[in-house]
């Protein structure tokens, strides 16, 4: 009985212990930031904040809507932990906007609405 126990809570140690080394894998990002020669919108946050959940939706569908046109990437600073000291970032959710130069042109702590958005990309020449 006691060495069932001793299984199982190894077992179920190891289990963790992959799943959190593997957390990281869930939110690949590009090799380059801002993506080279294309607007691009970087929104920081995490996955388990509030107004980072309700802009995931919002994120998800303007990705679709600019592929090609526009990227749109989110990092998960759970997981990328480093690139809040690189993106210097005081509260989530953070957006930053670059130009096709790669050019930094605008910032926004929290949330932001899919207009908004759309009119910024508007502003650096994108169109739907």
């Amino acid at each position: 009985m006691r060495k069932t126990v001793l299984l199982v809570t190894l077992l179920l140690s190891l289990t963790l212990v992959f799943s959190l080394a593997s957390a990281g894998q869930e939110n690949p990002l590009p090799e380059k930031l801002p993506v080279p020669g294309m607007v691009t919108l970087i929104d920081l946050g995490a996955a388990t904040c509030i107004p980072c959940k309700m802009m995931e939706p919002i994120l998800s569908q303007l990705e679709k809507e600019y592929a090609g046109k526009a990227a749109v990437v989110f990092i998960d600073l759970r997981h990328h932990k480093e690139m809040a000291r690189k993106y210097r970032i005081r509260a989530i959710p953070t957006q930053i906007f670059y130009d096709q130069d790669g050019k930094e042109v605008g910032r926004h702590e929290g949330f932001l609405a899919k207009e908004a958005i759309e009119e910024a990309f508007q502003k650096l020449g994108v169109k739907k």
